[in-house]
């Protein structure tokens, strides 16, 4: 039986904790067939397929010989982002990875020039940005609703890993922190607004160097740190506002908002980036009260519910771009998010503003309602 020309054939590189999440979300876009899943360790890919109903499963090298796959998903720990991604590349596949798209900038370069030379797409998250809320936000901002933006806060407090997750010791590993694991979200969110980064000046440290881990069903009761865990910066952006940043995994508690933007007329209030949904709040200079603006594109999920933890609309990007569609979630947007954030340690470590090499465009809007 030929393949149905009006589906895309999806692998997924990777069975580890977040895989059910793309399984779920994927489900949302019946163009998107998964028929794949490979892992390292073949024994772990043969229980997720089981888990998720998926039709084959194997290792790597399978995948990446299946002529039958079109786009493979790379959820991969971050430190093999750059290698699993070149290698599917070169393997004649379109790749979306998971977040952040390398480790280091000179392997994001090589990523960007592996999908050049292979003439493959490459597409990255985060893809929250393409959810309700922050293209809400990004329409009120085009429709100049609080003005000309002068400045934007953005405040990532702890995820508390350490007490649900079973092995959280990648997250505090060179390729995560909270800089590289959750600051791509709202970095994202900011360049989507606000348009790219043109310097960062930053200052960063590692808060306690060992984690206590009390989460159910754990493998580790104790990790070490091995990267910053609180980092302030101050992002000037090529427009001309100016973005105060704070990523900390020591901030457990706080009444600070997640992103706000401030205009010459008024403030935007932004939701978690993490998610795709959730109220977007402006409160004009002669308003009284907070407004919560009107959803721009359907919700991706119900707020407030595990819907929010899915992932795929990136993905639904990506092969829209095959198709001729804008390609949004596109590698030069991940790699200027990637630089913005490697630039915090590099700041601290020179003592200086690190002025940005790359740009990107802001992307296009997604349809309106």
């Amino acid at each position: 039986m030929g393949q149905d020309q009006t589906r895309h054939r999806i692998g997924i590189l990777g069975a580890g904790n977040i895989f059910g999440r793309y399984v779920e979300g994927l489900r949302n876009f019946p163009e998107l067939e998964l028929v794949r899943v490979a892992d390292v360790d073949p024994a772990r890919a043969k229980q997720a397929a089981a888990d998720h109903s998926v039709p084959a499963w194997g290792d790597d090298t399978e995948l990446l010989g299946d002529d039958s796959v079109e786009v493979i998903i790379n959820i991969t720990p971050p430190q093999f982002h750059a290698q699993t991604v070149i290698a599917a590349l070169e393997a004649g596949k379109h790749v979306y990875a998971e977040k952040p798209l390398a480790t280091t900038i000179e392997d994001g370069k090589a990523v960007l020039e592996a999908a050049r030379r292979c003439g493959r797409l490459l597409g990255s998250a985060p893809d929250t940005f393409l959810g309700s809320a922050i293209q809400t936000a990004r329409h009120a901002l085009d429709a100049g609703l609080i003005g000309e933006p002068v400045g934007a806060s953005a405040f990532v407090r702890h995820t508390r890993a350490e007490t649900w997750h079973p092995d959280p010791r990648a997250l505090f590993q060179p390729g995560a922190g909270p800089v590289l694991d959750m600051g791509p979200y709202y970095v994202a969110a900011l360049v989507n607004c606000l348009g790219p980064v043109r310097s960062v000046a930053a200052a960063t440290r590692i808060g306690a160097p060992k984690r206590t881990v009390t989460s159910p069903g754990r493998v580790v009761d104790e990790i070490d740190v091995e990267v910053s865990t609180h980092a302030s910066a101050v992002l000037t952006f090529a427009s001309g506002a100016i973005g105060t940043v704070l990523m900390s995994a020591d901030v457990w508690d706080t009444e600070l908002p997640r992103i706000e933007i401030y205009g010459t007329e008024g403030t935007l209030a932004l939701p978690n980036p993490n998610f795709f949904d959730g109220n977007v709040r402006v409160k004009r200079h002669n308003d009284t009260e907070w407004e919560v603006l009107s959803p721009v594109v359907g919700l991706f999920g119900a707020v407030d519910s595990p819907e929010q933890l899915r992932r795929g609309l990136g993905v639904q990007d990506l092969v829209g771009a095959l198709g001729g569609g804008p390609h949004r979630a596109n590698p030069e947007f991940a790699f200027h998010t990637l630089e913005v954030l490697t630039s915090f340690d590099a700041s601290q470590e020179e003592g200086r503003f690190i002025e940005l090499e790359s740009t990107c465009e802001r992307p296009q809007p997604r349809q309106s309602l």
